[in-house]
């Protein structure tokens, strides 16, 4: 049987190009409270339904979204879905992910990304649910329809994101499966799910409750490969983004003991996890390199401070003009805050922008594409002012 072939585009070979950079700092900036009054538990995501009600969406771990108007004196949120009796929270698990459908005014569905104990087992689960037809501010808990799941054989690195692109279909982040160094070569493994990200079309019904794009990179193989795979080589790609003015796919991939690491996601892309961490080989220790990794392009190594970084988004918003089109991401261990500066697919400045910024589990854009970062915890939503 031949092996499947599929190409990589020419644009590739800019993004690949690897910037070692060191960071500069920017003391101009300060991290204030974005809603003073409004607490969270454990915020993993912040979002908006794009339908023009001018209100934000907060995930919580746990198992709750709650919902709040989008405005800085705002003193209550309401409570707009509860699937805690569900999801199986704590450390890296519970509910982790939430994207609303491009035509969610007219259909009211949206979609989570959640962790759930099954016989014992756990799982992920890619579900859509639906807004209540009485009220706006509150989905119905009853309408969960299951697109579909995979087993976790450990509890960490369950990646969590769903984003949805330009494209209309559904961008999943899936971690490599967890403990230590890949164990069962999962981010290699094309006929698992598990350190990927998957792609599919939430609109059809090809595979009970959707479809795989047509031109996803194994879609219709024989070989056994996941129609779903749209890049790999991914160990715990917790946030990942669209540039909303380019569509270019971003993830901030969490590393083992070394290096973390910046990507763009093209498809068909292979990221180099478990032969590879970010530049340095992994396993085996040397003479890791094959045709068509594609290096991060970003580096960071963990020996200057950062252990678990964050991804962001690239900043399309009016109240930060100087920040428009660089890429804000977070390190949850070592509190920077940093924007990242491209050209040409190439990185060419990474200025650390705030320090001692804790625990950032999520970025989250409104609808205005202004940024906002989920303190994990303190439970405050906050926001980048000069």
């Amino acid at each position: 049987m031949k092996t499947l072939k599929f190409k990589i585009p020419k644009l590739l070979a800019a993004f690949a190009m690897l910037a070692c950079l060191s960071s500069t700092s920017d003391p101009s900036y300060k991290v204030i409270e974005a809603f003073p009054k409004l607490k969270f538990k454990e915020p993993v995501d912040l979002t908006h339904s794009n339908d023009g009600s001018n209100r934000l969406f907060v995930l919580e771990q746990e198992g709750t979204i709650r919902v709040f108007e989008n405005n800085n004196s705002a003193t209550t949120s309401q409570l707009f879905l509860d699937i805690k009796k569900k999801v199986s929270y704590g450390g890296e698990a519970g509910l982790l992910g939430l994207a609303f459908h491009p035509d969610y005014k007219k259909n009211g569905y949206f979609f989570v990304n959640y962790t759930s104990k099954v016989s014992g087992k756990l799982e992920t689960i890619i579900a859509r649910y639906k807004v209540s037809q009485n009220n706006a501010n509150q989905a119905d808990p009853a309408s969960e329809t299951v697109l579909f799941t995979y087993e976790q054989p450990y509890d960490n690195h369950n990646g969590g994101a769903v984003k949805f692109g330009k494209d209309g279909f559904l961008y999943i982040s899936a971690g490599d499966g967890g403990s230590w160094g890949d164990p069962h070569n999962n981010g290699q493994n094309k006929s698992a799910l598990l350190g990927k990200i998957l792609r599919v079309d939430v609109n059809s019904t090809e595979k009970g409750n959707y479809g795989i794009p047509k031109d996803n990179p194994f879609a219709g193989n024989r070989e056994g490969f996941r129609e779903e795979i749209y890049a790999l080589g991914m160990r715990n790609p917790w946030r990942i983004s669209f540039d909303n003015e380019t569509n270019t796919l971003w993830a901030g991939d969490v590393g083992q003991n070394k290096r973390e690491e910046i990507d763009i996601i093209v498809k068909g892309g292979n990221y180099g996890w478990r032969k590879k961490e970010s530049i340095d080989c992994y396993k085996p220790n040397k003479d890791c390199e094959e045709t068509g990794f594609i290096d991060p392009i970003l580096d960071l190594p963990q020996s200057n401070g950062e252990h678990s970084v964050t991804g962001g988004f690239v900043y399309r918003g009016k109240a930060l003009p100087e920040l428009t089109g660089k890429y804000v991401f977070s390190d949850y261990v070592s509190g920077r805050v940093f924007a990242l500066e491209t050209k040409n697919g190439k990185a060419v400045k990474n200025s650390v922008l705030a320090e001692k910024v804790y625990q950032v589990s999520a970025f989250g854009e409104d609808a205005d594409r202004e940024l906002y970062l989920c303190s994990h915890s303190s439970g405050k939503i906050l926001k980048l002012a000069k």
